[in-house]
């Protein structure tokens, strides 16, 4: 077996909290006069991601010159690639409280869950940051609804947990434990592959494709917030399990949750996302149409065409497949770099279609989506209907 040879994280090293757990969680119940900032699902999830790794080379919430470079040119302000500014907001009492801490604890679901050593305190315009990230200020985009409804008092600095990750489900590796098990397993090239939908027979055939000429596919699907109408993440795993259980080659697949949280930003979450898994030792990532897209904010390839353009910056290969189909002439899944044949005999894989059938109780050939995996969205939308 080859040596694995892993992928740098961005930056030259993982970004991780050098406070060991167990001491962070005993220094914050020895500070109760420390201020608290409470903390909603979207950012704990980003504390996790900062505190792990995954955000590397952040260590912690981005302060007021970091910010700006990543709004103005997708850079910190050391010049490194960056798409999206990652901020923690706060209410106007803890901005008050805060002024005069250097640290501060951080509050989730009523239990302290991390320390920030507070670097800056700083007010940022939510209309400029959303134009800027999302190319919008229209309220219909979810992450715009977000951004206009959150405060514009922000707080940085790097961040430490103080108690392990609350995660749905299992298991959820951290960039080092990843970057691990790439070793164990002797892979030279991975690639992981970013979703948050259930998987339909085009997103399986992209995938294997890739293992043809790569050694090893994570499967990574983002299991942070997202919106409420998209499937809950339990289900989604075990369609994920299923899959893999029965259809993919054991020994050159992984599956592991992303924490993120989902922005639905298109193409600069698309180059974050890439970022990410470079952290994590991947070597490809696959960056299909519309990729962290929403409704039709952004053109399909508009995702793909940004990754492209930085590629020489990312530092991991990017992968743009053409959308996949079932065409009845040929038999089998196909695209159009190598199917003749017209949209006539051509079966499109759309999630959207797939999601709307699959509430009306309609029937979807195996062609489109596998049987196992039928069967448990439709359990899952017979629920939510009666």
């Amino acid at each position: 077996m080859r040596p694995a040879s892993l992928n740098p994280p961005h930056g030259g090293m993982l970004a991780e909290q050098e406070l060991p757990l167990e001491l962070a969680s005993e220094l914050a119940g020895a500070l109760p006069q420390v201020p608290v900032i409470t903390l909603d699902r979207f950012h704990y999830d980003e504390v996790i991601c900062l505190a792990t790794g995954v955000y590397s080379p952040l260590r912690g919430f981005q302060n007021r010159d970091d910010v700006q470079s990543v709004i103005d040119d997708m850079r910190l302000a050391s010049g490194q690639l960056w798409p999206i500014p990652i901020t923690l907001a706060v209410s106007a009492d803890e901005f008050s409280q805060l002024k005069k801490a250097r640290l501060a604890r951080l509050a989730f679901d009523g239990e302290i869950v991390a320390l920030m050593h507070l670097e800056d305190l700083f007010w940022q315009d939510p209309e400029t940051e959303a134009q800027a990230i999302y190319g919008t200020r229209d309220t219909r985009h979810p992450g715009v609804r977000r951004v206009l409804a959150t405060s514009p008092l922000r707080a940085a600095g790097p961040v430490t947990l103080t108690t392990f990750p609350r995660f749905p489900v299992s298991p959820v590796l951290t960039p080092r434990q990843m970057r691990q098990l790439i070793s164990r397993r002797g892979w030279t090239t991975v690639v992981g592959f970013q979703t948050r939908n259930p998987l339909h027979r085009a997103h399986e055939y992209i995938q294997k494709v890739a293992l043809e000429f790569i050694d090893g596919l994570v499967l990574h699907p983002l299991i942070g917030t997202t919106k409420a109408d998209d499937v809950p993440v339990d289900v989604r795993w075990r369609v994920y399990e299923t899959l893999l259980q029965e259809y993919y080659p054991k020994e050159r697949v992984w599956l592991s949750g992303f924490p993120a949280p989902m922005r639905y930003a298109g193409p600069r979450e698309a180059v974050l996302h890439a970022l990410a898994r470079k952290n994590y030792g991947f070597t490809h990532f696959i960056v299909g149409r519309d990729h962290a897209g929403v409704g039709d904010f952004y053109p399909p390839t508009a995702s793909q065409q940004l990754c492209r353009e930085l590629q020489d910056r990312l530092g991991i290969e990017i992968l743009t497949p053409e959308p996949a189909f079932y065409c009845h002439k040929c038999g089998q899944l196909a695209t159009t770099r190598t199917c003749p044949h017209g949209a006539d005999l051509r079966h499109t894989l759309s999630g959207t279609a797939v999601r709307q059938a699959l509430k009306t109780g309609g029937a979807l050939p195996d062609t489109v989506i596998r049987a196992e995996v039928a069967d448990i969205l439709h359990g899952y939308y017979h629920s939510r209907a009666t």
